[in-house]
């Protein structure tokens, strides 16, 4: 199997962008990484087993749709995308694809996911499933919330996390707005 890389701009920073032959396998946004990093690869390369190979230009259509998604668009990845799920399996599997599953705009709690994804009561083990993504925001995990309907924390970076439900719901109303305000509707 090759791998290559390529990178992606987000409101956060670079993203990392790792394709295997099946699709996308990583999407990373390693804490004050830019492009230049010499240790960008080195989690990733480790996770995979193989170090990947540049490939400027790879990640052309990832980047679009980060440009569309934080445009406001209702991007669901998962379905313009080939993902490469072979760093996740058994039941962090099952959470992250019943995460893909919340409708953009909307969010649902651990435990919804848990049972969603067929074992109710495993919310702490969406939690982790959330945490150790290798698909961040691609799977929105940021979609995921407390109980009591907080957000919750996103890695170190709860402030992401805000910043995505926020932007997922203000585009919501805005759409709302737009269709409420039309003649005859």
């Amino acid at each position: 199997m090759t791998y290559r890389y390529d990178f992606a701009d987000t409101p956060f920073g670079d993203a990392l962008l790792v394709f295997s032959d099946e699709g996308l396998v990583a999407f990373d946004l390693p804490e004050g990484m830019h492009r230049g990093s010499p240790w960008a690869l080195e989690a990733t390369a480790r996770m995979l087993h193989a170090l990947p190979e540049p490939d400027p230009g790879a990640g052309a259509e990832v980047d679009a749709l980060l440009h569309a998604y934080f445009d406001g668009e209702p991007i669901r990845f998962d379905q313009e995308l080939a993902l490469d799920w072979r760093r996740v399996n058994g039941f962090t599997r099952a959470a992250l694809q019943a995460v893909s599953e919340i409708p953009w705009g909307e969010s649902a709690s651990y435990g919804e996911v848990a049972a969603m994804a067929g074992s109710p009561g495993a919310a702490r083990a969406v939690g982790t499933a959330c945490r150790n993504t290798p698909f961040s925001i691609v799977v929105p995990v940021h979609r995921v919330v407390r109980a009591d309907g907080s957000p919750g924390q996103y890695g170190a970076h709860p402030e992401r996390k805000r910043y995505l439900l926020d932007l997922e719901a203000d585009a919501a109303a805005r759409g709302r707005t737009a269709v409420d305000v039309r003649p005859g509707v």
